[in-house]
């Protein structure tokens, strides 16, 4: 068993996992916001419709959601996936990678809304007025007191959810994606050991914990705007 050897796949294999949860996060924090946003909406038929999907999706497993996606071309197009993955001129890995990247963007999307809408409607109520008394519209009132009172009230909150993202990219690994815990499986059938396991532990460790410090300087910072 050559160790060095073992080491790097695990890099390449990480370097798919960071692929995903940075795709994930740059998709999912904005559009979180929007869900939070319509959620809150002032037409109930729209907030209701909101508030049930997130519900459905907060409510059933990643897992699932990954599997039903890729049903879509298939069920809905009436495309079998490799035919499917021919057409938009990309591999069948790539468009398995792609259909994991809308299942997490979705999931997570309804989760940061959720915590979006808490930290909205703990800014108290004073704020808004002292913005409209100053003849301030309701967009820039948002962004230009609301937004980072928010911001410094989700970060705990925000902080879980991202570092639960970089464990759940393991399950990409049900659907053919070829991240770092496929790798080490396969390293573990392969050469009847327990250590590539070991070694993708500690990949986990080690990023989860660079993001853990980089939560508590992001909070410091923020907190100049404490109210």
């Amino acid at each position: 068993m050559n160790t060095w050897s073992i080491l790097y796949d695990l890099c390449m294999g990480f370097g798919v996992t960071l692929k995903l949860f940075a795709l994930t996060l740059v998709i999912a924090l904005p559009l979180g916001l929007g869900f939070a946003l319509l959620s809150m909406s002032k037409l109930k038929p729209l907030a209701y419709l909101m508030k049930t999907f997130i519900w459905i999706i907060r409510g059933t497993p990643l897992l699932l959601q990954c599997v039903v996606v890729t049903f879509i071309p298939s069920v809905l197009l009436k495309i079998p996936n490799k035919d499917f993955a021919a057409a938009i001129g990309t591999s069948i890995t790539d468009l398995q990678f792609y259909f994991v990247l809308f299942a997490f963007a979705l999931n997570y999307a309804c989760y940061f809304a959720v915590i979006y809408e808490g930290g909205i409607k703990a800014i108290p109520r004073g704020q808004y007025e002292a913005g409209q008394v100053l003849g301030m519209t309701k967009t820039q009132i948002f962004f230009r007191v609301v937004l980072m009172q928010m911001v410094r009230r989700i970060v705990s909150p925000m902080s879980n959810e991202v570092i639960t993202l970089v464990k759940d990219t393991a399950l990409a690994r049900a659907l053919s994606v070829i991240e770092i815990i496929a790798i080490a499986y396969e390293k573990v059938n392969k050469y009847a050991v327990l250590t590539p396991l070991l070694y993708a532990a500690l990949f986990y460790l080690a990023f989860s914990g660079l993001l853990t410090l980089a939560f508590h300087f992001i909070d410091k910072k923020l907190s100049y705007y404490s109210v």
